[in-house]
């Protein structure tokens, strides 16, 4: 827009003078209209230049985080390390909604309301209410296992077509499984442990659910609703099965002490669907970097802010590397021996 006014007001100031010089026709003029053209063209380029510059360092990003646990922490942090690498006078208005999807609801209609250039929504409720709260402004979702689900879509082709793309963290649900039946062949009662309000979360344990019972294990949902009865949930899982699941679940992510402080001593392994995750209450993850996950998500931002690219069209990108990891503490605190595959969690 700036670029735009500046560009009238020559072309007008530039055609008063073309129209002064047709009027003096005076001798000795003869190029001086050349003269102010060329003047005024190097005028241009200099204030054109000047607002591109302008408008290079005004660019700022909203970053709404749904709440601050290792995973999403180290999503941003690439998010971030990406795009200031290919744009150093970035901006960041960076947002952590604690946990609450309506103060998501709050940080994203200031973020449409303030304009700014695009919207980073990491994790489901940031990217929901992203979606509400505006039609025109890029927003790129990171930590989104699924984006159908979180968007409530029931065709998908891998884009949204409209102003959302982004990055998507699921790994391998029949790997995760295969994981399990890997490491405790013997088991039979399996606990599926997760937040019922998370969608991404319900999606993963309805699929996770189906390869497993497939495999001839017996299958249980505790779902705690928020964090509230995390505990509470937690002790019946453990009372009543031989191992138990955790999916890339925000909330469990961010009381893995609780939940290991219920398991650990109940002797009942859990098997999880990120590092975050293990490294706090697990036994073994099939996982993903989420610090390149937020790299990856910073290179397409970059894209769309620098080069135009049309959100709309772009495809979700999904992480390219799954490693198996364990947590080698809580290992020896239930007496497993992990395969020599696995990697130890630092």
């Amino acid at each position: 827009m700036y670029l735009t006014k500046v560009c009238i007001r020559l072309y007008n100031g530039v055609a008063l003078l073309k129209r002064k010089a047709h009027h003096k026709q005076m001798p000795g003029n003869a190029g001086w209209e050349d003269t102010v053209m060329k003047k005024f063209a190097t005028i241009a380029l200099t204030l054109a230049m000047a607002a591109a510059s302008a408008c290079a360092s005004a660019t700022t990003v909203g970053i709404c985080q749904l709440v601050q646990h290792e995973a999403l922490d180290a999503a941003t942090q690439g998010f971030k390390d990406a795009l200031t690498e290919k744009m150093p006078d970035v901006k960041f208005d960076e947002q952590n909604a604690a946990g609450d999807a309506a103060t998501c609801v709050t940080i994203t209609s200031k973020f449409a309301a303030d304009g700014v250039d695009l919207i980073l929504a990491n994790a489901t409720s940031p990217l929901q209410a992203a979606v509400s709260a505006t039609g025109d402004i890029p927003i790129l979702g990171t930590s989104i296992t699924d984006y159908a689900t979180a968007l409530g879509m029931k065709e998908w082709n891998g884009t949204t077509g409209f102003n959302v793309s982004g990055t998507s963290d699921l790994a391998p649900l029949d790997g995760q499984a295969a994981m399990i039946q890997e490491l405790f062949p013997d088991a039979k009662n399996i606990g599926l442990l997760y937040c019922s309000a998370e969608a991404n979360s319900v999606y993963q344990i309805t699929t996770i659910k189906g390869y497993l019972e497939k495999m001839g294990y017996t299958c249980t949902e505790f779902a705690f609703t928020d964090s509230n009865d995390v505990a509470s949930v937690t002790q019946s899982a453990a009372d009543s099965s031989d191992v138990v699941y955790i999916p890339t679940d925000n909330t469990a992510a961010a009381y893995t002490e609780t939940i290991a402080n219920v398991l650990i001593p109940a002797k009942v392994p859990a098997v999880v669907g990120e590092e975050g995750i293990c490294k706090g209450c697990g036994v073994a993850t099939l996982t993903i970097s989420y610090y390149d996950l937020g790299y990856k998500t910073g290179e397409m931002a970059y894209d769309i802010l620098a080069n135009g690219a049309d959100v709309s069209t772009m495809k979700i990108e999904s992480a390219p590397n799954f490693t198996k990891k364990y947590n080698a503490v809580n290992a020896e605190a239930l007496g497993l021996t992990m395969p020599a595959d696995y990697v130890a969690i630092e």
